[in-house]
């Protein structure tokens, strides 16, 4: 089993909130817009990490991390990107690829919304953490918990931080 916590468009935040949630994780997984790369490399120092960049990610960023990020945690294929979409209104970029090879899990952020969702009819569940910035016209700062247990995903705890 393994509990992981997911952000998004933190735009260079990170905060004795995040890290906090970040120890209580066992990976942290990171949907793009990352900002200065203080922030994975505090990640990281603290956890195993898994990240994409985003449209806002410089070179150095786009350097390091993909624009997609394809793995199986426990028995659940992932799949991580910043600009996804959401089932019934995919991003152009990704539809046929979601249609044909499906993954159990999509996650994406870009938007600033917190969204989780079943796909029921491609079988898989989308996750967007919503925004950890404080840059965004977002109210309140959104991030997941939850864990994968073999081939379940569950336990989804939405954590909520005043800006």
């Amino acid at each position: 089993m393994k509990k992981i916590l997911l952000l998004s468009d933190t735009h260079s935040h990170i905060d004795d909130t995040i890290l906090k949630y970040v120890k209580q994780a066992d990976e942290v997984w990171h949907a793009g817009d990352i900002g200065d790369l203080k922030v994975t490399d505090t990640l990281k120092k603290l956890k195993p990490l898994r990240a994409v960049y985003g449209n806002i990610d410089n070179a150095e960023a786009r350097l390091e991390f993909p624009l997609h990020n394809r793995f199986m945690c426990e028995k659940v294929e992932v799949w991580i990107t910043h600009i996804g979409g959401y089932p019934g209104r995919y991003s152009p970029a990704i539809r046929e690829e979601i249609k044909r090879n499906p993954p159990k899990l999509f996650i994406t952020g870009h938007s600033h919304i917190l969204k989780v969702m079943n796909d029921k009819k491609l079988g898989l569940l989308h996750m967007n953490p919503g925004a950890m910035g404080t840059h965004g016209f977002h109210k309140v700062r959104t991030m997941l918990r939850f864990e994968i247990d073999g081939e379940k995903v569950g336990n989804l705890e939405v954590v909520e931080v005043k800006r």
